[in-house]
């Protein structure tokens, strides 16, 4: 008897929590696997993206690139993405890219804009005028273009013309006028020399044009 009686103590401790264990036990475990199945429901939707949306092709990066690349067809891709989440500007065929200059670095897969590249529009952007010009110059000190950046507002100062009785001083060609490229020490079209691509209103394009091709120029930085 006393053997029976000591038997009836035995057991499993984890078969004898879980038989006695409270109903809210039950129902916490409950509300806890939901959760969790919520959660990781949610995160599967989120990288999926939703199936029925419409999408459109757009051209991204294909690698790695730096500013002041030549686009090259090798450098982009055409990929889906959701047209809801696609930003302005976004550049849909490769044709209008090849051969383009690029403004700033990108990643592998990121999204090409008109503002990207080179272009009227990008002048515009950089001014807020809408007859904006880029005009590229090529500055008497190269040391300056190491320090420039895109993004940069610059006044732009034609060097003093000391030759003949036409001599000139040194005079401000442009006003505020904003830098959106510099090309890369080494640069293959700029050999030794560094291109800087300004934008500014018209009139002021065609007067530092001209004058570049006489005279050294210079910025002052604002």
């Amino acid at each position: 008897m006393i053997r029976s009686r000591t038997d009836l103590g035995r057991g499993s401790p984890l078969r004898f929590a879980l038989w006695n264990r409270p109903s809210w036990a039950d129902q916490l475990l409950a509300r806890r696997l939901l959760a969790a199945a919520l959660t990781v429901l949610a995160a599967v939707l989120f990288f999926r993206g939703d199936p029925d949306a419409q999408r459109a092709d757009v051209v991204v990066a294909g690698r790695d690139l730096a500013p002041g690349r030549l686009l090259e067809a090798g450098d982009l891709r055409v990929v889906a993405h959701e047209s809801g989440t696609l930003p302005d500007g976004v550049v849909r065929g490769t044709a209008t890219l090849v051969g383009a200059t690029l403004t700033g670095a990108m990643r592998s897969g990121e999204i090409f804009t008109d503002l990207r590249v080179v272009s009227p529009r990008l002048a515009a952007a950089a001014t807020g005028a809408g007859e904006a010009r880029i005009v590229p110059i090529r500055l008497a000190d190269t040391a300056v273009a190491d320090i420039l950046r895109a993004g940069d507002r610059v006044d732009v100062i034609g060097a003093e013309e000391q030759s003949g009785p036409s001599a000139r001083p040194a005079r401000t060609l442009a006003t505020d006028a904003a830098v959106v490229l510099v090309s890369a020490p080494g640069d293959r079209r700029a050999a030794t020399e560094r291109v800087v691509l300004v934008a500014m209103d018209a009139e002021h394009a065609t007067t530092v044009a001209a004058a570049s091709l006489r005279t050294a120029l210079t910025v002052v930085f604002h």
